[in-house]
């Protein structure tokens, strides 16, 4: 951040009084700005025992599988997102189940949740983010052609947990070095 959103005035990094972390604050206006993790919200969507996966048609990792996901938009539910995204991503209209996967990855500013969903009526395309989508069953997926550490847990996880029919709430950090 260079400039606050209110005064236009370049804004300085310090800690504000009564604080403990350095923030981005005006000099002029003393408007002091907060910078948040972003959410990420999606689902595992499944039809007749199979997942939909998207192949993504943007960057980062274009070209790579993913569950449908994606940011969080102000005045919106997390399931809401997850909803939405599915929809964006894959045309797919889902019945959301419960929050499946939660991800914080600290390093990136992100926090990621899956929610279990079923595909209502079966029928899915290609939504805008995508080059493709597709009905994977567990031998078929293409893992070594997942996009991000988080969808590849998650899956994993839906597999070893589909067997005895127990989906679990799993938190988990993924915390890597941040300087790389």
């Amino acid at each position: 951040m260079k400039f606050c959103s209110l005064c236009a005035t370049p804004v300085v990094q310090k800690i504000p009084e009564g604080d403990s972390r350095l923030r981005y604050v005006c000099p002029g206006c003393g408007e002091i700005h907060y910078q948040n993790p972003n959410i990420v919200a999606g689902t595992i969507p499944v039809y007749e025992n199979k997942i939909l996966l998207c192949k993504r048609a943007i960057e980062p990792r274009k070209g790579f599988w993913t569950l449908p996901a994606g940011f969080m938009e102000n005045q919106e539910t997390t399931t809401e997102a997850a909803v939405r995204e599915t929809w964006e991503e894959a045309l797919a209209r889902v019945k959301l189940g419960t929050l499946y996967t939660l991800f914080n990855i600290p390093q990136i500013d992100q926090v990621h949740l899956f929610f279990l969903a079923t595909i209502k009526d079966g029928q899915y395309g290609v939504g805008e983010e995508s080059l493709e989508t597709r009905l994977f069953s567990e031998s078929e997926i293409p893992w070594d052609e997942i996009s991000f550490p988080t969808v590849k847990k998650t899956l994993q996880y839906f597999i070893e947990d589909r067997s005895n029919q127990e989906f679990p709430l799993r938190v988990e950090d993924i915390v890597r070095d941040r300087k790389t």
